[in-house]
């Protein structure tokens, strides 16, 4: 695995995906223990997994269309969070 940077992103915009990472981690780890006998809860889980899910890439996408970040077939971007950085993982 190699990692390559390949761009930043303002704090703003950091602060923006840090928010998504984190609510879509949370939301994992509590799907780890809601049971779908719970059936409002696990539907409200799937919902805002989903919702959370899609929010997450529409992110992705804008900032690659943003700053027309390098990209390679089978790679994908991370961010450092310290520093904004986009990396581009292969």
């Amino acid at each position: 695995m190699t990692k390559k940077i390949v761009g930043q992103v303002t704090p703003e915009e950091k602060n923006e995906i840090q928010t998504l990472f984190e609510r879509r981690n949370g939301l994992n780890e509590l799907a780890k223990i809601v049971t779908a006998e719970n059936t409002e809860l696990y539907d409200k889980l799937v919902r805002d997994l989903g919702e959370t899910g899609t929010k997450f890439q529409q992110w992705w996408d804008r900032m690659a269309e943003k700053y027309q970040w390098e990209s390679v077939d089978g790679g994908n971007w991370e961010i450092n969070f310290d520093t904004c950085e986009i990396s581009l993982v292969v």
